[in-house]
Order: C-alpha cells, then sequence, then structure tokens
C-alpha cells in the first residue's frame, strides 16, 4: 500500500545519515560504459531499477544482487527509485531510449503505464514464466500482472487488507468470525459501547487509503468500477448496497470525525476499536516491533504484543450481492522492458524468483507475501520459510510466534483470490486517471456526513465517466 511505504520511508529517511541517502539513491539510467540496455543477448552488465529506496532494503537488496554477480559474472548496476519519482523517471527515460533492462518492485498500475506505451518485453517476460512454471504462481497474481493472454510482469510478492478483529471481544459475545456483511454489522452492533466502537476505518475525502479500504468492500459484494466492455459501472446496485453498508459502520458504530490511516490504527492500537480495516504492513506494529508505533491498549503494558495474539484476520469480506469473496491487495512484480539486453535479463530474474527469492522476501515479509509458494507445482517451500522470517524494526521476530496458524493461512491463502477494480478489464489507465479527484474516497465521505449511498454513488460515476471519457 502506497500509503503505507511512504510513512515508512519518512521515518527511515530520519533515521539514516545524509552519506547513506546519496549514496543509495543514485542517478537513473544506463552508464556509458554498461553493456546493457542495448537489446543484445550476451551482454555482461545490466541495469537493474527497483522501486525501494529505504537504505538497509537497497543494502540488503545488493547483497543479493552480488551473490547473482558471483554466480554467474553478469555485472549489475542497482538503481533504487523512489515511489513518488518513478513516473517522472520512467517518462523521462523512456524519451531518452535509456530504459533498464529489469524493473522490480513494480506495482499493478505501473506495469499498466509501462504496458500501455509498448515499453515492455512481453516475449522475455514469458520466457522467465515459462522457466519457472506458470503453475508454481498464483493463478490470480498471473491474471493480474496479464493483459489477455500475454503475460505483462512475473509477479513476486503482494500485501493484502485485511479486517483485523479482536477475538478475545468476539470469543466473549460468542460472534462468528465477520467473514460477510451481515457478520460484520452484528458484531459492530454488539460490540459498539462508549469505550470500544464497533468499527473503524478510512472515510477522510480525497484520500487513496479511503478508497483502497471501500474497494475491498466493494468488491466482496460484485460492485466493480467498469464492465468487461469499458463501461462505468460505478452506479450500479452492487455499488450502493456496498455504500449503505460501509456508511452503516461509519455512521452507526464508529468513532466520529475524520479517519485516516494514522486514526485508524490509533484507534485499535489502544483496545478501543473492535474491528478495523487496514493492511498486512501493520502486522509487525501490532506486534510491538516498531518503536515509532507500539500498541497502547491497557494490556500492552504487560504485554506489547497482546493485540497480536487476539486478532484474528479476514482477507476477504463477502456482501449480500456478491458471488464469491474478493481480497483487496497490490502485486508488485519484475519486468523486463523493451530494448533490454533480454538474456541477461531474464537470468537475473529468474535468480530473483528462485536462489534470490527467500532474502528478497525477508527484506519486508510483512509486505511481501509470496504470490509463488514454491519451486514446483504443488510446493509450499516458500511460503512456509515467509512464515517464519523475522519481521519489525527495533524488535525482531518471525510472525508465527504472535499469530496463530489460522492467521498466517489466511495471509497466504489471500494472494488466491486477488481481484482489483478495472485492471481486469483492461482498464487499468482508468484508475491512474482518477487519483487526483479520489471521487470513491469523497463518496464515502459524503455518505459518512450523511449523503444518501444512491445520491453518493452516482456523483462518483459521473467523475469516473468524465475522467474515462478523457482518456
Amino acid at each position: 500500500m502506497s500509503i503505507h511505504r511512504t510513512r515508512r520511508a519518512r521515518a527511515a529517511a530520519l533515521l539514516a545519515t545524509a552519506a547513506t541517502v546519496a549514496a543509495t539513491l543514485a542517478a537513473c539510467g544506463g552508464s556509458d560504459d554498461s553493456d546493457g540496455g542495448g537489446g543484445g543477448g550476451d551482454a555482461k552488465s545490466i541495469d537493474v531499477w527497483i522501486e525501494e529506496d529505504l537504505p538497509d532494503r537497497v543494502a540488503a537488496t545488493q547483497a543479493i544482487v552480488d551473490q547473482f554477480t558471483k554466480e554467474t559474472g553478469i555485472e549489475v548496476k542497482l538503481t533504487a527509485v523512489a515511489e513518488d519519482q518513478f513516473n517522472q523517471i520512467l517518462t523521462s527515460n523512456a524519451a531518452a531510449g535509456d530504459l533498464p533492462d529489469v524493473m522490480g518492485g513494480i506495482p499493478l498500475g505501473q506495469i499498466r503505464t509501462l504496458s500501455s506505451n509498448e515499453l515492455l518485453d512481453t516475449d522475455a517476460v514469458a520466457d522467465v514464466l515459462d522457466d519457472l512454471g506458470t503453475d508454481t504462481f498464483s493463478e490470480s497474481a498471473l491474471d493480474l500482472t496479464a493483459d489477455g493472454d500475454t503475460a505483462l510482469a512475473v509477479p513476486s510478492e503482494s500485501w493484502v487488507q485485511l479486517l483485523l478483529y479482536r477475538k478475545d471481544l468476539f470469543d466473549q459475545a460468542g460472534l462468528a468470525a465477520p467473514q460477510t456483511y451481515d457478520d460484520v454489522l452484528a458484531a459492530a452492533k454488539a460490540l459498539d459501547s462508549g469505550d470500544v466502537a464497533g468499527f473503524v476505518g478510512a472515510n477522510v475525502a480525497g484520500d487513496a487509503f479511503t478508497e483502497q479500504t471501500f474497494e475491498e468492500i466493494g468488491l466482496g459484494n460484485g460492485c466493480q468500477l467498469v464492465d468487461d466492455s469499458g463501461d462505468v459501472t460505478f452506479d450500479s446496485d452492487e455499488c450502493v448496497e456496498a455504500m449503505d453498508f460501509y456508511g452503516q459502520l461509519q455512521t452507526d458504530y464508529s468513532v466520529t470525525g475524520a479517519q485516516d490511516v494514522d486514526t485508524t490504527r490509533a484507534s485499535y492500537f489502544a483496545g478501543q476499536a473492535a474491528m478495523l480495516i487496514w493492511s498486512s504492513f501493520i502486522l509487525d506494529e501490532l506486534a510491538g516491533l516498531r518503536n515509532d508505533a507500539l500498541p497502547t491498549c491497557a494490556e500492552c503494558a504487560d504485554d506489547p504484543s497482546y493485540l497480536a495474539k487476539n486478532s484474528g484476520v479476514v482477507t476477504s469480506i463477502q456482501g449480500p450481492s456478491g458471488d464469491e469473496p474478493a481480497t483487496f491487495g497490490e502485486i508488485t512484480s519484475w519486468t523486463i522492458p523493451a530494448e533490454a539486453s533480454s538474456d541477461p535479463a531474464k537470468k537475473f530474474v529468474e535468480y530473483m524468483m528462485t536462489d534470490g527469492y527467500e532474502p528478497w522476501i525477508a527484506i519486508a515479509p510483512e509486505g511481501k507475501i509470496p504470490v509463488r509458494s514454491g519451486p514446483d507445482a504443488g510446493s509450499t517451500e516458500y511460503a512456509d520459510a515467509w512464515a517464519g522470517m523475522d519481521v519489525g524494526v527495533d524488535t525482531k521476530a518471525p510472525l508465527s510466534q504472535f499469530y496463530g496458524p489460522e492467521v498466517i493461512d489466511a495471509l497466504t491463502s489471500g494472494t488466491d483470490s486477488l481481484s482489483r477494480w478495472a485492471i481486469p478489464q483492461g482498464q487499468g489507465d482508468l484508475l491512474g486517471a482518477i487519483q487526483g479527484e479520489q471521487p470513491v474516497a469523497n463518496a464515502v465521505n459524503e455518505v459518512a456526513n450523511g449523503t444518501s449511498a444512491e445520491d453518493a454513488v452516482k456523483e462518483a460515476a459521473d467523475a469516473i465517466k468524465s475522467a474515462a471519457d478523457s482518456l
């Protein structure tokens, strides 16, 4: 989730020295003495961009790269690109004909941008997937990183959106896990009190986190941004029903006022909310492993991991009009640009998905859930290794120390049902077009402040149609 990654980047940057930051934020583009980026098949050096700029993560990636060079003899110039600078750098380097041979850590929207501008070597990507075996990947990850039958990228890892809930409070009240709209509403009503809100979720207008939160809700009810023909469908009955459901949670069972990525987490961490929608990036913080984001509930004073041990997770919430559960999340991938030195580029990507895969995932396991479960069909080697990897910043420990097997299984299996608006319908560009105005987030805010779901959804749909017409 970009909002979470950005906040962590700021915190880490404050702790890094200026010299370290300068060393890792290398200038983008091929060097004059590099054999990469020229389309040759026998180059002995390649340029690789990663959309990661935290110093510790860049250093960890460099260690993997160095091992690749040691084993293959192929030199790699690694360049860290900040997420909020990627599009600008991509545009300028593409215009100069100076793209790298490999890009990594690239989210779905940017993969679609690369594809729409014909900047990908899809034949090379297909070769890598064939060599690795498509039957070793999550099917939904392959679908989301393809345009029809054409693979655009090699999916590597994901984070997933979660509905976290207080298992201890649910058990005391005899409530079922909140897996459907009815479950969530029943639990919110039963647990809402003067001390504990039944639910907290984002409602700030113009905020991507609000849109992402509602997208999770909407997908589970069959609410789609567009249909297979590309027509905007946000004014459908399914979307109105989903918005009405979320609005009821906001107005009847939540805390008052603007709720964003920080306030919602703070309420849950203080023990003042029974349910919360957030991403898997919260898991190390919930376990008390980050000093800058510690749980503050009364029980947490004696046991900082109290909430982690007493929280359950649901990766998909099904509405009454939804055909099947759907999980919202982000997939980041490796891809090979057009005109790359394809043979060494393919070797590098294959390495990062085999020998380099576990070290790469281990850089930030809470936000890098593997979408390749093992090296062979049916293998769970990588998924099993992920569950035992250390997470955290100030304290390190594996997720499995705090979360039961049912939580670990929910996280790894959640990647099997990943879905997103617009991308499966070939309209990924529309997502980018509405990021500025954020009509969905605005609709959520209006409903939280008393506007009817039907009116708010219609207004949002009109704005989305205008954006679609401008493409």
